[in-house]
């Protein structure tokens, strides 16, 4: 599922695109027929991303709400339309470009109070300025669940997934399995600011990368990771590999349904 980080460079590019102009949408599969009529002629206003949710405000107070969840994704391109390929949901074109949306979880047409209240449900976005991390430490602190499962929950910390969830714990040296309760005030404005820079940089390079610069490939002589999601990374996705700042090899286990990676050395439970 994409992270906060890639939503937020959608809404930047579909900004760029097509905002300030009549767009033509239509759902060549047929599912999303009814949305598309509520926007087709319409001016495109803004866009906005809110954690893993991407929003386009359309004139009349009319919003696209999606959610890619695990299959959904966003091609584009110029004129000429190709034809329709697999299962695309809607389609928007604008004066210079084409945009295709297949496999999401979630494309619907909002009315106002329907966004405030997908607002509302939603926790503190790192790469919003409007973030209040207060609100989540409140939540974080109440919880005696594993800090690693209340990273990931959306209510808390909205646009946090799976890999900047295990990475960000590696690099403050915690355990997944502390408790909420056992954060301070200090150490969550830490992991705040940290997941926040992350998430930054994901934003400005359209990939995940969490070593520091001493534990880059270059740096350490090490032939770059190879995998799907890009990046490099201390512990997601590298079970059973060396650490890469003590060399223990890191473990994979399962926590609130995810794969949870950590090292057992750099990232000891503490009583």
């Amino acid at each position: 599922m994409p992270e906060g980080h890639t939503i937020h460079r959608l809404a930047t590019r579909h900004r760029e695109l097509f905002a300030g102009h009549p767009v033509t949408v239509s759902s060549p599969q047929g599912r999303f027929a009814s949305g598309a009529a509520l926007l087709d002629g319409r001016v495109l206003r803004d866009t906005e991303a809110y954690g893993k949710h991407l929003l386009h405000h359309y004139e009349d107070d009319r919003t696209l709400h999606v959610h890619l969840g695990l299959y959904g994704k966003f091609t584009e391109g110029e004129p000429p339309l190709p034809d329709p390929v697999g299962q695309v949901r809607m389609r928007m074109t604008g004066p210079a470009h084409w945009l295709d949306l297949r496999g999401p979880t979630a494309c619907e047409v909002l009315e106002p109070p329907a966004v405030e209240l997908l607002r509302a449900r939603l926790g503190a976005d790192p790469l919003r300025d409007d973030a209040d991390p207060a609100v989540a430490y409140t939540r974080i602190r109440s919880s005696t669940k594993p800090l690693f499962a209340l990273l990931l929950d959306q209510s808390i910390v909205a646009g946090c997934g799976l890999i900047y969830a295990n990475e960000v714990l590696f690099r403050a040296g915690l355990s997944p399995l502390t408790p909420g309760i056992r954060i301070d005030r200090e150490l969550w404005a830490a992991l705040w600011d940290d997941l926040r820079a992350l998430m930054k940089e994901g934003v400005a390079r359209g990939r995940i990368d969490t070593v520091h610069t001493h534990h880059t490939p270059e740096a350490m002589s090490r032939a770059p990771r190879v995998d799907r999601h890009g990046g490099e990374v201390y512990v997601y996705r590298r079970a059973g590999q060396p650490c890469l700042v003590c060399g223990t090899a890191v473990s994979l286990g399962p926590l609130a349904g995810r794969n949870l990676y950590w090292c057992p050395a750099c990232q000891p439970a503490r009583k």
